[in-house]
């Protein structure tokens, strides 16, 4: 993965958060969340937290019965995230890689991870670290994207994007959507160490109030506008205008409805 794909800077975080949390982020979060179940002093960590989505959402479900630390790589989408919410107990918000992270072994009794590992470069790591950190029958929950192909509205716009650059395409849409299998997840968590490894497909509705809304998101919410930028800076109008009519014609407009799937795991350290 390049750096690029994992560049969520500038303008970015904002767009992200104000129109790509709910087409797609909202209802996995609420999800994910969902899952957890809270116990009297619960030590929650979140990594790749990116602007707090997940965790407004846990914080919400601890209700001062425990306290969530909430990590991210990328001190833009931290920043962002750590603006969303009041200074509160039981909050705390630290820069962290997932892939070596600076907490002592065996300190939480819960690691959550929002459509993150995807863009780990070292996702077996990142999976390890995540076992290191939990105390006993902790557990590990996180969910992925499933295939492009099930998932139709980034597919969309990979497609579009890419017939502006036939010679050299942006690739960042291959990255979220590129690590669904789920007996190579599997395999990562028992290498790890974890036990009582479950998983399942979950079907999400996404929707957006207009096809141009979720153009915005879609083109200027992720890393795919740094490589538009880098490649054809003055297209960048364009492109939105085709993603938008694609939309549209596919998914309806005002609002753009669509379906989403996932992959949801949990797994626990004995």
């Amino acid at each position: 993965m390049s750096d690029r794909n994992a560049a969520f800077v500038g303008t970015i975080p904002e767009n992200y958060d104000r129109y790509l949390g709910p087409m797609f982020f909202h209802p996995y979060a609420d999800d994910l969340a969902g899952r957890l179940v809270v116990t009297p002093g619960m030590r929650v960590l979140e990594v790749a937290c990116g602007t707090g989505l997940l965790t407004r959402r846990v914080l919400e479900r601890l209700r001062g019965r425990g306290s969530i630390l909430a990590t991210d790589l990328n001190e833009a989408m931290l920043a962002y995230g750590r603006g969303q919410l009041p200074p509160e107990p039981g909050l705390e918000w630290r820069q962290a890689d997932a892939t070596s992270l600076p907490v002592p072994d065996r300190s939480f009794d819960a690691v959550l991870c929002q459509f993150g590992l995807m863009f780990f470069p070292d996702k077996a790591a990142g999976v390890r670290e995540a076992f290191r950190v939990l105390d006993r029958d902790g557990i590990y929950l996180f969910n992925v994207w499933d295939a492009i192909d099930r998932n139709p509205i980034p597919r969309i716009t990979h497609e579009t994007v890419a017939g502006f650059f036939p010679t050299d395409p942006p690739q960042f849409y291959t990255v979220p959507f590129g690590f669904h299998d789920p007996e190579a997840i599997r395999k990562l968590l028992g290498e790890a160490g974890f036990g009582r490894i479950e998983w399942a497909y979950v079907d999400k509705a996404g929707t957006s109030p207009a096809a141009a809304d979720a153009a915005t998101g879609l083109i200027e919410g992720n890393p795919i506008l740094g490589a538009i930028m880098d490649r054809r800076p003055e297209a960048l109008p364009e492109i939105k205008k085709a993603v938008t009519a694609r939309v549209a014609a596919q998914l309806g407009d005002r609002p753009v409805r669509f379906g989403m799937r996932a992959l949801v795991f949990s797994a626990r350290r004995p």
